[in-house]
């Protein structure tokens, strides 16, 4: 899927994407990027209520992204900065998932009831029609319970950013706080197609990434709208050209993991997952 965002300096840009800067995060990841993504929702009342919690200092919380349900972005932490999204976690091994990954918020209220008038309301006593509750099994109980269902275009918009993301920084793992943090946490819950995620983004990268050097020395098109060239297999390094725009052809003549060094005019680094084989 090609994005018409981009990452620049570790911030998004394009695709209506905002920056409101919150003061709650750490220092700089390791190596200046993280290897996880880690998908939350937030429980909220709103968008823009969540972001204003997350930019309060009382909050002592903070994520790298909001996703509204409508498709709205908001960054809040850079992405080479660590977020305080996790919280006490633990995953193969590794404790406290913040120095590790990326947090991403959807704005969704989570676990909803079910009154005796056949109502569903949330924890801050809203509302919600029949329409927009998900009936589902949570990965970390045994009964059937009611979930706020999450928008298709903001299922669509974290795909398309989570790809993005995985191009970019090279995530090999995808993960619900769930997960990471099972007795405490439920989001993101099984409204949200968490599996399929994994499936659309990581398995695809895994594939992609074999018989390297059957992909080599082979002639590629550009598919993203602009794709930034930069001195280096990652995306620290600094931008050496103008953009190559979407239907550009170059050659690939070295890989490392998913960069991918290419010839057109000169020679340059570009992720290589915005490209294709010529005439496919």
């Amino acid at each position: 899927m090609a994005s018409e965002m981009t990452i620049t300096e570790h911030k998004l840009s394009g695709g209506n994407a905002k920056y409101q800067a919150s003061p709650n995060h750490g220092g700089k990841f390791n190596q200046s990027r993280a290897d996880t993504i880690v998908i939350h929702f937030t429980a909220g009342s709103s968008f823009d209520s969540s972001v204003n919690h997350l930019c309060s200092e009382k909050a002592k919380a903070s994520a790298h992204l909001v996703i509204g349900r409508g498709g709205e972005v908001t960054q809040l932490v850079p992405f080479d900065t660590i977020a305080w999204h996790a919280g006490r976690s633990q995953w193969k091994g590794r404790s406290g998932l913040n120095r590790f990954s990326i947090g991403i918020e959807l704005d969704n209220a989570g676990e909803l009831t079910k009154n005796e008038a056949g109502e569903f309301s949330s924890w801050f006593n809203r509302v919600y029609s029949a329409s927009e509750v998900h009936k589902g099994v949570h990965r970390n109980q045994s009964k059937s319970s009611f979930w706020h269902a999450y928008s298709q275009t903001q299922i669509e918009k974290t795909f398309e950013i989570c790809e993005l993301l995985c191009e970019v920084y090279g995530i090999t793992e995808i993960l619900g706080h769930e997960e990471i943090a099972p007795s405490r946490k439920t989001d993101p819950g099984p409204a949200f197609p968490l599996e399929k995620l994994r499936q659309s983004v990581t398995t695809d990268r895994a594939e992609d990434g074999a018989d390297d050097e059957f992909q080599m020395q082979r002639e590629k098109t550009v598919i993203a709208s602009k794709l930034n060239v930069r001195s280096g297999p990652g995306a620290e390094f600094a931008a050496i050209s103008k953009p190559l725009l979407l239907g550009s052809h170059v050659k690939v003549i070295e890989r490392q993991g998913e960069w991918s060094r290419i010839e057109f005019t000169q020679t340059g680094w570009v992720s290589g997952r915005f490209l294709r084989d010529k005439g496919s």
